[in-house]
């Protein structure tokens, strides 16, 4: 190889690799999460139900011991994360020096990641206690509770989490089946497996799984006898709108082969398809699905209100009397905006502002900088078009050895490392609004029972009735 020649990417850094380290990527930015939460002074035990029995991400203590010790919840992801990175860098590093950038031997030296794979895949499942077994076990745990739970079962906020941070790794989970296929005899790493018949469906399916099991968690919650809400059921709709997107893609098959037909072979390098009916399709399928998940996410997952229309927005403060653990605070920052009911005013921070002047499009709870919310709204919508085309397996044919199909999926794990922070944090202030209610409630009701009465016990008024008849 002359050392001009660019190393294709397949040759340096091959899919199964890839896969490894979006894997990796996505432990570290859940242990970041849970750190940055609490560095935040948020209380991210009781929203997301940090306990023993169904925690939905690795922590490795209950509600009741996470924020007695804040590291306790983070520090094992951390620990985690350095095992498994140290693992799988040891085996790329190997690989890199057995094939030096050889195309040719590759392939020969394949048996390097697929080991490294069998690795994680035999920790994660082993039964001793090394490598944060609790760790493990609870996120296997969380994993079979969101495929195998039953109709009637409830679902708990840590699930949801868990399965929306799930389908930010659809493709990972498709070039997981891919690799499969390249590390089996007769495949190969510097090319994807060319996929004919039934098995061309198998990739669509396999990325459609984490849609499947949100869209079910949104029927059980519709169909729960305490829901009274259709917010379930729309819900669901979003994520059923991720089908056509996947399945549309995987029928570009069949354009490709109609326009060979008319156009020539030269047809099989163009992207663009425009003058089939198929392919206008998916296009209007994957631009429906981006910005109904966009929508989405600013209204309902984080509770702003840009986007909501003037009849259903509610400007109405929340009371919130506690947000925070006990062990850390965020008080004293002058970019927390948290406004009470009974005065209006700002409760957390340097200044006071009245609730009816909280900018434009967000909401009275703010507990990050102000700066955040416009910045994570922009990145969320560029990254949501880029991620529906990213659910397209046709075009990974075309440059699965890409750098930036690979730079597309860093970047929808960053976009939802930054959509967990304003989903909690969402969470909190609805939490907080709905136990100050119950607590202004119980207040009233005290307050009644407690207050004096202007006339005399009617039991006193028949006694002294009684006496005057009796003389």
């Amino acid at each position: 190889m002359d050392p001009g020649d660019a190393i294709p990417l397949s040759t340096s850094f091959p899919l199964p690799f890839r896969v490894l380290f979006l894997i990796g990527l996505g432990i570290l930015g859940w242990a970041t999460n849970l750190h940055g939460l609490h560095l935040l002074g948020i209380d991210a035990g009781s929203a997301l139900e940090l306990s023993s029995g169904r925690t939905f991400l690795p922590t490795n203590s209950s509600s009741s011991r996470v924020f007695s010790s804040p590291r306790l919840s983070y520090m094992p992801v951390y620990r985690l994360f350095a095992g498994y990175a140290t693992w799988c860098f040891a085996g790329w590093s190997f690989f890199r020096l057995a094939t030096h950038s050889n195309t040719m031997l590759v392939d020969t030296f394949k048996y390097i990641p697929a080991l490294s794979s069998l690795g994680v895949l035999t920790t994660l499942i082993c039964p001793f206690e090394l490598c944060q077994k609790r760790e493990r076990d609870m996120f296997l745990q969380s994993a079979a509770r969101c495929l195998f739970s039953s109709m009637d079962s409830p679902v708990y906020f840590s699930d949801v989490v868990f399965a929306d941070v799930f389908t930010s790794f659809a493709k990972v989970l498709g070039d997981v089946w891919l690799s499969l296929c390249m590390l089996l005899p007769g495949g190969s790493l510097v090319s994807p497996p060319h996929l004919d018949g039934l098995s061309q469906w198998i990739l669509p399916t396999f990325m459609s799984l984490p849609y499947i099991i949100r869209f079910r968690q949104c029927l059980i919650e519709y169909q729960s006898p305490t829901n009274t809400s259709k917010r379930p059921l729309f819900n669901a709709l979003k994520y059923a709108s991720s089908f056509p997107v996947i399945f549309l893609s995987a029928a570009q098959r069949i354009v490709v082969l109609e326009l060979v037909e008319v156009k020539g072979e030269l047809v099989t390098r163009e992207p663009w398809h425009g003058e089939h009916p198929l392919f206008r399709l998916w296009l209007l399928a994957a631009a429906v699905n981006s910005l109904y998940s966009f929508w989405w996410d600013l209204t309902n997952d984080w509770g702003l209100s840009l986007l909501k229309s003037r009849s259903v927005e509610s400007r109405r403060p929340l009371v919130l009397p506690s947000l925070h653990s006990k062990t850390s605070s965020i008080a004293g920052s002058s970019d927390a905006h948290i406004v009470t009911q009974s005065s209006g005013h700002q409760i957390l921070g340097g200044a006071i502002h009245r609730h009816q002047s909280y900018p434009y499009g967000l909401r009275p709870v703010l507990l990050y900088p102000l700066l955040v919310y416009p910045l994570v709204m922009f990145f969320n919508l560029v990254l949501r078009m880029t991620w529906s085309i990213k659910l397209s397996s046709h075009l990974h044919s075309q440059s699965e050895g890409s750098v930036l199909m690979l730079w597309l999926e860093v970047a929808e794990v960053f976009r939802r490392w930054m959509w967990v922070f304003l989903r909690v944090e969402w969470e909190v202030a609805k939490n907080a609004q709905h136990k100050s209610q119950i607590m202004s409630i119980r207040a009233a009701s005290e307050e009644v029972e407690l207050m004096p009465s202007n006339r005399s016990d009617p039991m006193d008024d028949d006694y002294v009735l009684a006496s005057e008849h009796s003389g």
